[in-house]
């Protein structure tokens, strides 16, 4: 099909398809103070933009708006076409609550009487 869309109207839509991608994708990538935006995210890895991950080494904290979601190790690096592809060594949820080393109730009581 894109062989017959004319030159403008092809780098159109391209840029018009980035464009949606950005805006409804809110994940990033913090490293100290860098903030890179991700395209893509998988078990395995992520897709960025190519000239924003150049700095992108080690351990790296994963965003969704200001929910931090996820820890991740980078071990490699390429870069294929506009976009960085970044691959982990591992990727770790983040608890929102500590660890506890005994088993909670299902069940939890609202309140204790006092005893009369």
């Amino acid at each position: 099909m894109t062989h017959f869309l004319p030159d403008a109207v092809f780098q159109g839509l391209r840029d018009a398809r980035r464009a949606s991608v950005q805006r409804g994708n809110r994940l990033s990538v913090r490293d100290g103070e860098t903030v890179i935006r991700i395209r893509r995210l998988w078990a395995e890895g992520m897709a960025m933009d190519a000239g924003a991950s150049e700095q992108l080494r080690g351990r790296v904290d994963i965003y969704d708006g200001v929910r931090h979601l996820y820890q991740a190790l980078i071990v490699g690096t390429q870069t294929d076409g506009g976009e960085c592809v970044v691959e982990f060594k591992w990727l770790h949820l983040v608890s929102e609550t500590a660890p506890v080393d005994y088993d909670r109730l299902d069940v939890v009581p609202a309140g204790l009487l006092p005893r009369a």
